[in-house]
């Protein structure tokens, strides 16, 4: 059961990742970048929207900055740190 917790989390980092890196490009309505980020969205922000909503909103030089995917990223990675101690 750990095993399932530990890879199911790990595919969880992968995907917010990936949602993070891609927000950084330009995309169309209906392009196929689009829609991936749009399923990546619907897997990532029940969880970083809600960390959104509590973290302060921060700027630097006029620009909003998202440190949301970074928290869950940091709790994530401490859910993590006993599961991988006591996997055989």
């Amino acid at each position: 059961m750990r095993l399932i917790i530990y890879d199911l989390l790990q595919l969880y980092v992968l995907v917010i990742f990936a949602r993070v890196i891609l927000s950084y490009f330009p995309t169309h309505y209906g392009s196929g970048l689009h829609k991936v980020i749009a399923l990546l969205d619907r897997v990532v922000e029940p969880v970083v929207g809600r960390v959104r909503r509590v973290l302060p909103k921060t700027s630097v030089g006029g620009m909003g900055l998202d440190f949301s995917p970074m928290i869950v990223l940091l709790v994530i990675e401490l859910i993590l740190l006993p599961l991988v101690r006591t996997l055989p």
